[in-house]
């Protein structure tokens, strides 16, 4: 593991912890080697060689234009006093006339200057808190627990596409010539199962963990987007409709965070806790052969959703509730999973901490993402406008948002398929999901 980013650790504490995510001029301009040092524990390429120089001209220009406009002001005064007593006031006039072809250029100057801060500020990821731990890829992620014993059978476990094409169940064939490759088509006890599961998911997180069950747009604006976190850097990974500057969601955190958008919220509400039920559609740029067969990775997938609001002193307690609840979906369903932490090399672009949790795969024997629970402190706060106001004062404050997956469902009915295969080619179904199954048992060849 790299340690070269001492200076970010060691800068963090010192802030109390409290991250600037959405980063702001004024906070580059004040730390710019501690945002430099994080972006490289990002592994990012964003270079910020060029903002000190940029940031210079940008406050040489402002100046310029404030102390022009300034005197433009006192020359039409007195312009304006010259012709009142009969004075010629030629030169006054001529030297206006300078003045504003020199605004005019500085205000292109600031407008080219203004454009690079604004793509900034939306090309800079989140700074990850200091709890991240520090790497280089996805291998240096740590894992937290293992839960559950992974099962052992007197048979060679089967792929859980093959599977579900043999019971019938799944058919990628036929979903093929419907649309194209990596969409999925479910039949008899295999679309139940998916219902059943969205269902008992939903159920769970209503009735037990205390969220508030919404169902949102399945298509959202460039605005919601841009707000998340998802443009304009993941636009090559999004389906955009023709003719529309629409989306199609990728995951239901779009449109469910952008509820409160613009909005300013009363302290004594928070935490909001949201689920949401939603097909996700997502183009997979740059994933060409890798997890293409079978549910693991489709251009569509349904998907459990939690997201929430919450105060900047309770997000990371808020986080761990979070993973908790995800997390009892996979206990409820008897299915063996591991939580890991998400270094900083392997951060997605909007979160400051990130945890995964993996879904054992018996045909692969491997541990696969099911889902992920981040904290994204205010970071999409800043960008959507969402706001706080505590009790008694009269200031507001950003909101942080959390958000995780409860769960991804394709993903569910893959590790179940996997998991509860039995030696007669039959799978027998969690307890849990059976009520919701019309109190099936098992799918039988």
């Amino acid at each position: 593991m790299r340690r070269t980013s001492d200076g970010y650790r060691s800068f963090v504490p010192k802030l109390l912890n409290i991250v600037i995510i959405m980063l702001e001029i004024k906070f580059i301009r004040k730390n710019l080697s501690v945002v430099q040092q994080a972006l490289a524990a990002r592994q990012s390429e964003l270079d910020l060689e060029d903002f000190k120089t940029r940031d210079e001209k940008r406050r040489l220009v402002l100046g310029e234009l404030e102390s022009l406009r300034h005197e433009r002001n006192v020359i039409s005064d007195r312009i304006a006093r010259m012709k009142r007593d009969g004075e010629a006031a030629e030169e006054q006039v001529q030297r206006s006339r300078v003045i504003g072809k020199r605004i005019k250029a500085l205000d292109r100057e600031l407008d080219e200057v203004q454009q690079f801060f604004e793509q900034l500020k939306m090309e800079l990821p989140n700074i990850p808190h200091s709890s991240v731990p520090i790497g280089q890829s996805e291998t240096d992620n740590p894992v937290v627990k293992t839960i559950g014993q992974p099962p052992v059978f007197d048979f060679e476990p089967q792929a859980h596409d093959n599977i579900g094409t043999r019971l019938k169940i799944l058919d990628f064939d036929r979903a093929a010539r419907i649309t194209g490759a990596r969409f999925p088509l479910y039949l008899g006890d295999g679309a139940q199962l998916e219902r059943a599961l969205i269902n008992f998911m939903l159920d769970t997180h209503t009735s037990q963990h205390g969220f508030t069950e919404v169902l949102p747009p399945f298509i959202v604006n460039r605005q919601s987007m841009t707000h998340t976190g998802q443009l304009p850097k993941f636009a090559l990974d999004l389906f955009k409709l023709e003719n529309w500057d629409y989306f199609l969601i990728p995951t239901a955190e779009v449109p469910v965070t952008n509820i409160h958008q613009g909005e300013i919220l009363e302290e004594e509400d928070l935490p909001i806790s949201y689920t949401a039920y939603t097909p996700c559609f997502r183009s997979e740029a740059g994933s060409y052969g890798k997890d293409t067969r079978g549910l693991i990775r489709q251009h569509q997938f349904n998907k459990v959703e939690l997201v929430k609001f919450t105060t900047p002193e309770s997000s990371y307690s808020e986080l761990e509730s979070l993973l908790g609840q995800a997390e009892t979906i996979l206990k409820l369903l008897d299915l063996p999973y591991q939580v890991i932490e998400l270094c900083t090399a392997d951060l997605g672009f909007s979160a400051a901490k990130t945890y995964d949790i993996e879904v054992w795969m018996p045909a692969q024997g491997v541990y696969r993402e099911i889902s992920s629970c981040s904290n994204f402190e205010d970071f999409q706060a800043r960008r959507g406008g969402i706001r706080f106001r505590r009790k008694g004062k009269k200031g507001t404050e950003l909101v942080h948002t959390l958000n995780g997956s409860g769960l991804a469902v394709g993903r569910t009915v893959a590790a179940i398929l996997e998991n509860f295969q039995q030696a007669d080619g039959s799978v027998v179904i969690p307890e849990k999901l059976r009520p919701f199954m019309g109190g099936k048992e098992r799918i039988t060849p």
